[in-house]
């Protein structure tokens, strides 16, 4: 006779299968991206590689381990408005940003 399952079982069997599928939808989407950051053309770990929504206002969900639970098509149709940047790249475009920002609001002018 089969052992009963327990929730518990199921419980880590669900998380084990959650945690495969997103691994696989994130290798896919940056593979869809071109592999690469955009920027410096790093491509050596997945697991640095970021997607960059060019207009927030476009942007659905993130495509982070969270939002990869959604179909391939759904992540897919979101990476598309995305450039993929290593995180280096991710975070210096985002300071860039907030530096022209602030110099808009106090008239400044950039260099």
């Amino acid at each position: 006779m089969r052992k009963k399952r327990t929730y518990k079982d199921v419980r880590e069997a669900n998380i084990r299968n959650v945690t495969k599928r997103r691994k696989e939808i994130r290798l896919m989407a940056i593979e869809h991206a071109g592999g690469k950051c955009i920027k410096c053309g790093y491509h050596k770990y997945p697991e640095v590689m970021e997607f960059h929504h060019r207009d927030p206002l476009q942007k659905d969900f993130n495509v982070s381990k969270k939002g990869l639970t959604r179909s391939w098509e759904r992540v897919k149709k979101e990476i598309e408005k995305c450039d993929l940047l290593c995180a280096n790249c991710h975070r210096e475009l985002h300071v860039e940003q907030k530096l022209a920002a602030s110099r808009e609001n106090s008239g400044m002018k950039s260099e």
